[in-house]
């Protein structure tokens, strides 16, 4: 059986994601491990959307929330190394250009698991955006980009 591991974190991510995890679940052969790193956390910004979605329960919750940018994603990527390292999984699924996105990608990477970014490909071209920053990292380490459009793909 192929094990996949998702790691999803925020409100994009999780819409991004039910999709994905839909398809995922019709197929017998394959295993979704859902990370949930805590990135958004209340009710409204991450419960609301795995009942309203029907997105299975992350079976792994960091609970980091709430952090400056760089605590933030070095806990993440401390936390989803241990937990990559103890699952095994063939691949690891990113959304978008979170810090969940980039911690996800950085531990995946840094221990030689392909990294899947959907949502790939896209720029703003402002590095004053923490989220540019993380898009274009992912995209550089990614093993497969799933790029939303023709201007994302060039």
């Amino acid at each position: 059986m192929l094990k996949i591991v998702t790691i999803v974190g925020a409100r994009p991510q999780f819409i991004k994601a039910a999709t994905i995890s839909r398809v995922i679940r019709s197929r017998p052969d394959i295993e979704e491990i859902i990370v949930h790193t805590g990135q958004h956390f209340d009710e409204n910004m991450s419960e609301i959307f795995f009942t309203d979605m029907d997105i299975p329960r992350p079976i792994y919750n960091l609970h980091i929330e709430s952090l400056p940018h760089g605590a933030m994603t070095g806990r993440m990527l401390e936390d989803i190394e241990k937990i990559l390292i103890a699952e095994k999984p063939e691949g690891v699924v990113v959304y978008g250009d979170t810090n969940s996105t980039l911690a996800g990608a950085l531990a995946a990477k840094k221990i030689m698991i392909p990294v899947f970014h959907i949502e790939s490909g896209l720029r703003s071209f402002n590095m004053a955006m923490p989220e540019e920053i993380n898009r274009i990292l992912t995209d550089n380490i990614s093993d497969i980009l799933f790029c939303p459009s023709q201007l994302s793909i060039d």
